[in-house]
């Protein structure tokens, strides 16, 4: 690993930053180099390629909006033995405490970024803007890259609506999961059930794709003296409402954090009933992460 990282980074220096930090999925380092602390997690299994430049491209695509602080991602290597890892700043992070607040504003930020985009775009089409920069608009609801929840590799193909997104490449997808696994009759009757009720619940909403960091939960993210931070991200264009789902699941936020997102988007009518729906998703994830 040594003179991988030694190649790869650029550096002639590689010194151990304090002890290693293991996850459920991945491992991870800091080191010293040349110029810069680095970061380097690392996963030994056959779709961590995949896995980790999910990661990067979710962390380059957050970044770009310029909303929340994300860490700078570097590269993503194969490492000799099988397995990839992926290289990005290090950032000394303590627990969130102070800039609670200041997340659910920067969520929120990160959230209307597209839209304010369709916003400026439409502005631009109204005026002669010699020399203007386009506006970086998205108008459908998925990514450009596969990611991975977890170990579980989730499909992004764009879709024109949510309601479609929603059910084919989060719900069924997870639901498949659980039916290979478990063969639970009476889960895929329930599901029956409730797929085709899914888009009445969104019917009346004008729903623009918004950037998600997509696994927003406490044990991804932190602050230091400056700021909130967010990592480990797994991004796609979707609801908003989405991120909500994961956050409020797993707890670990104040009610400072989601008063301060609400102070920018407001919860819509029937907010509560499809944040159960919501749910679903990391509920089926969790599940299928522990099969």
């Amino acid at each position: 690993m040594e003179n991988l990282l030694k190649s790869e980074l650029k550096t002639t220096v590689l010194k151990l930053l304090g002890g290693s930090r293991g996850g459920y999925i991945c491992q991870g380092q800091a080191y010293e180099t040349d110029g810069r602390r680095v970061f380097v997690k690392s996963n030994d299994k056959p779709q961590a390629r995949i896995m980790l430049e999910g990661e990067m491209a979710s962390l380059r695509e957050i970044q770009k909006t310029n909303t929340i602080r994300v860490p700078q991602p570097i590269k993503v290597m194969d490492l000799p033995g099988g397995g990839a890892a992926i290289a990005m700043e290090y950032i000394k992070m303590k627990s969130l405490n102070k800039y609670s607040a200041k997340l659910g504003e920067q969520m929120a930020d990160l959230h209307l970024y597209n839209k304010e985009n369709g916003e400026k775009l439409r502005q631009k089409e109204q005026t002669i803007g010699v020399g203007q920069t386009e506006p970086n608009y998205v108008d459908k609801f998925g990514f450009h890259q596969v990611t991975c929840y977890g170990n579980i590799t989730q499909v992004n193909e764009w879709q024109n609506d949510w309601p479609t997104f929603f059910i084919r490449h989060r719900l069924q997808a997870q639901m498949d999961l659980i039916e290979r696994d478990y063969g639970d009759r009476k889960a895929r009757e329930l599901w029956e059930q409730l797929k085709p009720k899914i888009p009445e619940m969104f019917h009346d909403l004008e729903i623009i794709p918004a950037l998600v960091h997509g696994d927003l939960w406490s044990g991804n993210v932190a602050e230091d003296d400056y700021g909130p931070i967010v990592f480990d991200p797994s991004c796609f264009y979707g609801h908003s409402e989405f991120e909500l789902g994961i956050a409020m699941m797993f707890g670990g936020f104040s009610s400072s954090f989601f008063s301060a997102y609400h102070s920018k988007i407001p919860k819509a009518p029937g907010f509560e009933k499809r944040n159960l729906i919501d749910y679903l998703v990391p509920a089926c994830q969790k599940q299928c992460i522990s099969c």
